[in-house]
């Protein structure tokens, strides 16, 4: 009899070990919470341009400048805030429009995102930074890389396109990707000087993503920094070979593809997420 008890738990601990597998495997079909940010050494305000654009500082040492992904904010960093805050100087902003930071009537752009992240620095008194970007970050990291390489150690972009046929045609549905832009818009209607706009701040910024980015192999090929090129196994947006093109044209660019993860992969797997950036600052 006890025998046989003992052969049942087996069994249903075998069962339960088999269903958090599977449920392990399939982390890239959640959308976990934005983590909570830990308190900032100093934060504020930054004119730039023609808005007001929020940024935060933690730590201290080698600076590493986070930017997030479109519609959304500087708080999904914060796992990577918690872990390199331990021994670099981290930046993190809303860009124009997202978060807490305004936007004017200026269309939007890449370049004028990247001239946003440029002044922003200057505010900042910091020379050169380790850009991390995700998604429209990414994009951000690489115009930064084309035209202010001085500004930059190294980029580490993350699901970033450089032309509009590299996002896939189905993105819009898929339910990963639709739980994060209504995510997205509760955060925006928190945090926003304009919490009712968010219908035309997407209609604003949707009309960047119609036509941008478009660069050319040529414009790619004169990227001098370092870049190293991420991609999640199971990315939503990206298609994997628009991203294998790019480390392609990009010279001396690295291509990692990050296991068991999708475009949100620094929330669903950090740790890996923070190795990755570790491995590519150490030129691995």
């Amino acid at each position: 009899m006890r025998g046989t008890a003992i052969g049942i738990l087996t069994f249903f601990s075998m069962l339960l070990a088999v269903a958090a597998g599977a449920r392990s495997a399939e982390r890239w079909a959640e959308l976990p919470a934005f983590p909570s940010m830990p308190a900032a050494k100093t934060s504020g305000m930054a004119e730039v341009n023609d808005i007001k654009m929020y940024y935060a500082e933690y730590g201290e040492g080698d600076p590493i400048l986070f930017i997030h992904g479109g519609l959304g904010n500087a708080d999904v960093w914060g796992h990577q805030v918690a872990d390199f805050a331990k021994d670099h100087l981290v930046i993190v902003a809303d860009s124009r429009g997202h978060g807490r930071s305004t936007r004017s009537q200026q269309p939007f752009g890449y370049d004028l995102m990247t001239s946003d992240y440029v002044a922003l620095l200057d505010y900042l008194k910091i020379d050169k930074v380790t850009l991390v970007g995700w998604s429209d970050g990414g994009i951000i990291g690489i115009d930064m890389a084309m035209k202010n390489p001085e500004k930059l150690t190294r980029v580490i972009a993350q699901a970033a396109n450089v032309t509009t046929d590299g996002v896939k045609a189905d993105v819009m549905d898929n339910k990963t990707f639709n739980d994060y832009i209504n995510v997205a818009g509760e955060q925006y209607r928190k945090l926003s000087p304009t919490p009712n706009e968010y219908d035309a701040f997407v209609k604003q910024i949707s009309e960047m993503w119609a036509t941008q980015p478009a660069w050319t192999a040529a414009d790619l090929g004169k990227i001098s920094v370092p870049v190293t090129l991420a991609i999640g196994d199971h990315d939503e947006a990206v298609k994997l070979d628009h991203t294998e093109m790019m480390a392609k044209q990009i010279p001396g660019a690295k291509l990692v593809i990050l296991k068991d993860v999708s475009h949100f992969a620094m929330l669903q797997d950090p740790a890996a997420y923070d190795g990755m950036i570790r491995g590519a600052m150490a030129g691995r």
